[in-house]
């Protein structure tokens, strides 16, 4: 939700009066009415659209166009998890007052009434493609099998939309993730290596290079760093698979929702 920074001085403006409560502690779930709804909705285009897609079929954010959401199993969960976030995830907390909130939660939940359109691709055949022939698993976990150096996969279906994962396939630099950062260093000694970077201080950085090996090197070691951001190491699929084994990947990447 990059464009969430931008509408805070509007959003806490709401709260001049000191009279808002804070979104962590919420009150008790008020019935919502059609004008709850509605008003949700306008809070939903400006804050959340952006990742999750206008009726929530998903993109950068989590698919919320589905009966039961992969981390809220209830409307309060709903709420507290609009409130504080999601960490370690690209989701942040939001400063909306309660009431704002819960309108939220009751446009949100008008969004598992939607249809979904079905995917045309075989998820068995898609799993095969992903093991073999793309050779996924030297790169990401799924179901804590894999590679480390891309993201884990577990739970990407219920976090990205099917027409994310098919960008993602054919033009990874489309849909590279906030906080992924590929880097190259060269050492004192001439040694070249390019990796992802894992953590970062003044002093030192941590990586995990293309072979998928931890590396720590403090900053006095290196004669060049460079950031490589918007960058991916992950090729593009789009040459390498036909159109059919790229639905049948999509299709299968779309069933992983963490077991729900």
């Amino acid at each position: 939700m990059r464009r969430l920074a931008a509408c805070v001085v509007a959003v806490l403006s709401i709260a001049e009066d000191g009279r808002a409560q804070h979104p962590t502690e919420a009150t008790p779930q008020p019935k919502s009415t059609p004008q709850d709804i509605a008003a949700g909705a306008r809070i939903y285009g400006s804050q959340c659209a952006y990742c999750h897609g206008t009726r929530g079929e998903g993109g950068r954010g989590a698919v919320l166009a589905r009966r039961r959401l992969l981390h809220a199993a209830d409307d309060l969960a709903v709420f507290h998890l609009i409130a504080q976030g999601i960490p370690g995830t690209e989701m942040p907390g939001n400063p909306l007052s309660a009431s704002e909130i819960w309108q939220m939660v009751a446009f949100i939940r008008t969004l598992g009434l939607v249809e979904q359109q079905p995917l045309t691709g075989n998820p068995a055949r898609g799993e095969e493609l992903y093991r073999t022939k793309g050779g996924c698993t030297r790169c990401h976990t799924l179901a804590g099998r894999g590679g480390a150096l891309g993201p884990d996969l577990t739970e990407v279906g219920g976090r990205r939309s099917a027409a994310y994962l098919r960008e993602a396939l054919t033009n990874p630099e489309a849909a590279v993730p906030d906080g992924f950062l590929q880097v190259h260093l060269m050492t004192t000694n001439g040694r070249k290596i390019t990796g992802v970077r894992l953590n970062e201080d003044a002093f030192s950085i941590q990586i995990r290079d293309l072979s998928d090996i931890f590396r720590s090197f403090w900053k006095s070691e290196l004669a060049e760093f460079h950031r490589d951001a918007g960058r991916s190491p992950m090729p593009g699929y789009r040459e390498a698979f036909t159109s059919a084994e790229l639905d049948d990947v999509v299709a299968f990447l779309a069933s992983q929702q963490g077991g729900l």
